[in-house]
């Protein structure tokens, strides 16, 4: 009768309980970060996590009671994938207690946070991937009702330290956590790794954005892309929420900025691993951000914004591309590290 052998990793994994001292940790080398998913982890409608799960092979399944979801991990390539949970909060913290976690050596590990999003209709179509060079808050502002706003005021939602929309002293030295610049040599270099990348098309999305007459860019095949991403934890909607979103990116990035994508985590993300990298836990320099469009951000001409958004709810109309395009962008750099880690692994890529 033969014995199957245990992965050294996985005897590793299975030796240390959750949060205990681990005098053996698991190596790892990209962390997978999805923020949520739809049913099961396989089997049924895919979610931001089905695909990295099958595809990945990360088959060893490691506890994490300190977390929303328990993590999985490739013994033989050594990725791990992650599930925060929905908004700032779950990711913040699930963050934090992964990179806390003494079960995993983290501290050269790149790591990709992948989701779907909300699309600006002026810069993408719905299946598009946006590398983010600047992740910036929605939440951290003081707010009037826009019933109550003086009448030269474009949006109810300000920032904090200023006397409304129209003031633009807001300070970009301060670090309250309003905004992330990434590492702009990795995002250049993942995004020149993959601007090329054939995405697949298809009849369900390209009937939808046949829809933005005016907008040519919505109109456009999936594509790879460079643009800012907005978290705030309420899903708003709207032609004039969308140019609120552009707005603040353009304030908090001192212009530099383009807001491409709207999600919930990805500052919480962020936040974390600046705390991280203070407690050489892990390197903030290694983290990416690829978010792919489900929906836009606003309806198109002629409709408006409320019925738009219930039915949206009700499937977004480029959740498969999106998914499916994730993968395959961020699978592009993955191989490309791990395909060359003895270079990687010391050297960040620029």
């Amino acid at each position: 009768m033969s014995i199957a052998l245990v992965p050294p990793a996985l005897a590793a994994a299975a030796d240390c309980a959750p949060t205990a001292p681990c005098t053996h940790p698991l190596p790892v080398k990209v962390v997978i970060v999805s923020l949520f998913e739809i049913g099961q982890d396989e089997g049924d409608v895919a979610g931001e996590f089905q695909l990295w799960k099958a595809r990945r092979k990360l088959t060893q399944r490691i506890p994490f009671p300190q977390g929303y979801h328990d993590l999985y991990y490739n013994p033989d390539t050594q990725v791990l994938g992650m599930v925060t949970g929905v908004g700032t909060a779950r990711s913040t913290a699930a963050t934090m207690a992964l990179g806390l976690d003494p079960r995993f050596d983290l501290t050269h590990a790149y790591w990709l946070v992948a989701g779907i999003a909300g699309i600006d209709p002026a810069d993408a179509s719905i299946g598009s991937a946006a590398w983010a060079r600047w992740v910036v808050d929605g939440d951290l502002a003081h707010e009037i009702d826009a019933r109550e706003i003086p009448p030269d005021w474009k949006f109810g939602y300000f920032a904090r330290g200023t006397k409304g929309p129209n003031d633009h002293t807001t300070p970009l030295a301060k670090d309250d956590g309003d905004v992330f610049a990434l590492n702009p040599a990795l995002v250049g270099w993942a995004f020149r790794l993959t601007k090329d990348t054939p995405l697949p098309d298809s009849p369900a999305i390209r009937a939808e954005r046949m829809r933005f007459a005016g907008y040519p860019n919505a109109q456009r095949p999936p594509f790879v892309l460079e643009g800012e991403q907005l978290s705030a934890m309420t899903f708003w909607h709207g032609k004039r929420m969308t140019e609120w979103a552009n707005d603040w990116v353009k304030r908090w990035t001192g212009g530099k900025g383009e807001f491409v994508t709207s999600a919930m985590e990805d500052t919480g993300v962020l936040q974390a691993m600046t705390f991280l990298d203070r407690a050489g836990r892990a390197d903030k320099d290694r983290v990416l951000v690829l978010r792919a469009g489900s929906n836009y951000t606003m309806p198109p001409p002629g409709v408006d914004a409320a019925s738009y958004l219930l039915r949206e709810n009700e499937g977004y109309a480029g959740l498969e591309a999106a998914v499916e395009n994730l993968y395959t962008v961020g699978s592009k750099v993955i191989d490309e590290l791990l395909g060359h880690w003895e270079q990687y692994g010391s050297k960040t890529p620029e």
